[in-house]
């Protein structure tokens, strides 16, 4: 802890954010600028956010470009129906958003997760509810072990405690180490995730029957939450909807795409 912030601790709460502001300013989430509010962005970055809001697919959360009517489906949607109900994101995987992903996953900034946490419960909430289950999706045991944490899982921690949720980080595994999916084809990407996760047999009861919400960090093709949904809902779960943080632009995938998990 800072010296200042340690001398203060005796402080009455009120009087000692207004001094540790003072000596501490908050600072922006991804470019270190001043900004008034901990655990924000600054202007510049807050415009650089492609927010995702309505309208979109009902579906697959892509953005329309104009209002077609509630429940409308994208074309991808209905060439392609995923196996979840519903899959929301916070933002378009680009500018400060991609920033604060990469931050996350690779910087090691594990402070980030609380906000991007809080970001993503509101745009999951209408299908967030205390009786839901919040399940990352897995990390192979050596990856996880040379990265040290999973960063989908500090991020369903966070949507946990601002939902109240149920944070189950250990009901789904990935029981094979597959190869990094960046520069893979959408059929290739399938067939290195398929049959690369199952659900903890001593907790197909707990999962019998509920709701269950994935966590990811970014969702690209999509290969990798349809898989683990399919898996999910064969072992008794009721349904599957899908939460992610940023969603990769179809249109620009080979440009943008990222490292992932």
């Amino acid at each position: 802890m800072h010296p200042a912030a340690t001398r203060l601790a005796s402080v009455p709460g009120p009087a000692a954010r207004l001094v540790l502001d003072f000596l501490l300013p908050p600072r922006c989430l991804t470019c270190d600028a001043r900004v008034s509010e901990v655990d924000g962005l600054c202007a510049d970055c807050w415009q650089k956010v492609q927010f995702i809001e309505k309208p979109l697919c009902h579906r697959l959360g892509l953005p329309f470009s104009h209002d077609i009517g509630d429940g409308a489906w994208s074309p991808q949607a209905i060439a392609n129906p995923p196996p979840f109900d519903r899959l929301r994101a916070v933002a378009i995987y680009d500018g400060a958003a991609r920033d604060l992903v990469l931050g996350l996953k690779f910087g090691r900034r594990r402070d980030l997760a609380r906000p991007m946490g809080r970001w993503m419960a509101r745009a999951g909430n209408e299908f967030l509810d205390r009786e839901s289950i919040l399940v990352p999706v897995p990390l192979h045991w050596f990856r996880l072990l040379t990265r040290r944490f999973n960063q989908s899982a500090d991020l369903a921690r966070a949507v946990a405690q601002t939902c109240g949720g149920q944070f189950e980080p250990g009901l789904l595994k990935r029981r094979k180490r597959t190869r990094q999916q960046v520069g893979l084809t959408a059929k290739e990407r399938w067939k290195n995730v398929r049959s690369a996760f199952s659900v903890d047999p001593a907790r197909r009861g707990d999962l019998l029957g509920r709701h269950v919400v994935l966590i990811d960090d970014v969702m690209t093709t999509g290969s990798t939450v349809a898989a683990c949904s399919k898996i999910l809902l064969s072992a008794g779960a009721a349904s599957v909807d899908v939460l992610s943080f940023a969603l990769v632009d179809p249109s620009h995938t080979s440009s943008t795409e990222p490292a992932t998990s």
